[in-house]
């Protein structure tokens, strides 16, 4: 039975047609993501971007645009009782030079060409954003 709504917010930073990409690993599984995680109670969508920048990559960002909230019904493939609610914002990374790994869950990070001929994106949600990304910049 779902009895919890997991908000999570990601982000797509752009630099010359390039998208940062994560390697994670999560629940066991290797994951290619958007930086990004979960909204905590109490804070606004782009506030959470601004906190999991600075948690995870010692760098702080200004929002550009919002880019895609995802409008279907997805169940967390981690925690059956979850459904998930994600949303995807444009970001510009500002102090760039300070950029470090923190979180020791990212093992490396990527910047993905956009107009890659294949989506080297796994989770469903994140591959429709790789597509609008193409839409939007090529």
């Amino acid at each position: 039975m779902i009895d919890k709504i997991n908000v999570r917010v990601y982000a797509c930073a752009i630099k010359d047609k390039k998208v940062l990409a994560l390697y994670e690993e999560y629940a066991g599984e290797q994951l290619l993501k958007f930086p990004g995680g979960g909204l905590e109670f109490g804070e606004s969508l782009t506030e959470c971007l601004h906190r999991e920048f600075n948690e995870e990559l010692n760098v702080s960002i200004e929002i550009v645009d919002h880019l895609y909230t995802q409008d279907n019904f997805i169940v967390s493939r981690f925690r059956e009782n979850e459904q998930l609610l994600t949303i995807y914002y444009l970001v510009k990374i500002i102090n760039e030079e300070d950029f470090i790994i923190l979180d020791p869950c990212i093992e490396k990070t990527e910047w993905i060409d956009i107009d890659s001929p294949y989506n080297p994106f796994k989770l469903p949600v994140d591959r429709v954003v790789f597509k609008k990304l193409k839409e939007k910049f090529l």
